[in-house]
């Protein structure tokens, strides 16, 4: 089985939810692959907060060679968060997820020049294109920006998901739909919906109860993580009796 399909299979069970953590890096992907998770998904916010940069603002360039790193530390599947393509090509976008070593993705549906939804019909083209180049070497998750975009609106959101997976989307992604919503998106998009764990909302465990087949983390890891340093940094500080800057 090769690594696409065993992530794609994954997505289906015996175990659900697939619980899948956040790299940020080769260190923090080589914690989560011995932690025993069977698959990783990087979050884009998290790798750009490593690299010193926005949400939004890594350099492509710095983004597949940050997810490469993270390929090869793992002997795992790892999916990545290439936000909306970068304006690539169906063709150079796969290209450059296989030279990386990811076999599996993330394509938001916002368009970044306007700050708004895609037009539906043209984000699902796009998806087909993408899925046409990569056949089934490639796990498309197709996120959907409905709430996040302020368009709170269920059928919007089952519409574009039925687009999506129409175009050949393996898992759809309302990210922050609300969680009671969850299960009657799942069924009438009718594929494996994924979800995301935040601060205040629901454990992986209840999201997944709450008709979640997919959980993943955004940049929550990294930022946990970064919290206990800033942490461990303040009590170094204080031993030392170094004031704050």
């Amino acid at each position: 089985m090769t690594a696409a399909a065993a992530l794609r299979a994954l997505h289906h069970g015996p175990g659900l939810p697939l619980v899948l953590p956040g790299p940020w890096d080769a260190a923090s992907a080589r914690v989560f692959a011995d932690a025993g998770f069977p698959a990783l998904a990087t979050p884009s916010a998290g790798i750009a907060a490593s690299l010193g940069y926005e949400d939004g603002a890594t350099p492509p360039d710095e983004m597949f060679a940050a997810v490469a790193r993270i390929t090869r530390a793992v002997d795992i599947p790892v999916s990545a968060d290439v936000e909306a393509g970068y304006g690539l090509s169906a063709k150079e976008l796969v290209g450059r997820l296989a030279d990386a070593g990811a076999v599996g993705c993330n394509l938001e549906d916002t368009d970044h020049t306007t700050g708004t939804l895609r037009d539906a019909h043209q984000q699902a083209d796009w998806l087909a294109q993408v899925r046409a180049e990569a056949g089934d070497a490639l796990v498309i998750n197709a996120r959907i920006d409905t709430y996040l975009c302020g368009v709170p609106d269920s059928d919007e959101t089952v519409r574009r998901g039925r687009l999506y997976a129409e175009a050949g989307a393996d898992c759809v992604y309302p990210i922050l739909a609300p969680p009671p919503l969850l299960a009657d998106l799942a069924t009438a998009i009718g594929l494996p919906l994924n979800a995301v764990v935040t601060a205040d909302g629901p454990t992986p465990r209840e999201l997944g109860a709450l008709g979640a087949a997919r959980v993943t983390f955004g940049p929550g890891l990294q930022q946990r993580a970064m919290a206990a340093l800033t942490g461990m940094a303040e009590r170094v500080r204080e031993e030392l009796g170094v004031e704050a800057s």
